[in-house]
């Protein structure tokens, strides 16, 4: 390791309280899809209980996922791990993907996006509705298919890092 901050990055003391306040909240890390194929790596999602589930998050409208989603109509939600550090950071744009998102790791299709190939747990979602809010599009959607694999520890993302519980 060259060196454990980014270089790059504005310092703390230069950031609104608003991002200083969120970077104090642990968020699992997860990655949506959706049909075309388009992915984001996203770390504001909430899971609601419920008949049906629901499941909300913030993404970049942006990016080439909000379109995918919105033509589609569906999505996928997979929480990472721990193995999925530089999968996560090809798809939040932190670091290069040679061949273009999906070409770097083994993906199966579904009917609602495409999923890492052996990811055990992930959801496919029905988008209900999407708005403003804040400088992100917050998604709403209905759980329609849930798939569970064994329980793993969930890669966190927490002052900027990447971490886990364990």
């Amino acid at each position: 390791m060259i060196h454990d901050t980014d270089p790059f990055a504005t310092p703390e003391s230069a950031r609104s309280s608003v991002r200083r306040l969120r970077g104090r909240f642990g968020m699992t890390v997860c990655l949506w899809t959706a049909p075309g194929p388009a992915g984001l790596t996203v770390s504001s999602t909430l899971v609601g209980d419920g008949d049906p589930g629901r499941v909300l998050g913030l993404i970049d409208e942006e990016s080439e996922l909000w379109p995918a989603i919105e033509a589609a109509g569906v999505f996928t939600v997979v929480p990472l791990g721990e193995p999925h550090r530089q999968l996560a950071d090809r798809f939040a744009g932190l670091m290069p993907a040679p061949g273009g998102l999906f070409r770097q790791e083994a993906w199966e299709q579904t009917p609602y996006g495409p999923v890492p190939a052996g990811s055990g747990t992930w959801a496919g979602c029905r988008l209900d509705a999407a708005r403003p809010f804040g400088w992100g599009l917050l998604v709403e959607g209905t759980l329609e298919q849930i798939t569970l694999g064994d329980a793993a520890v969930p890669l966190i993302h927490h002052r900027g890092r990447y971490t886990t519980l364990s």
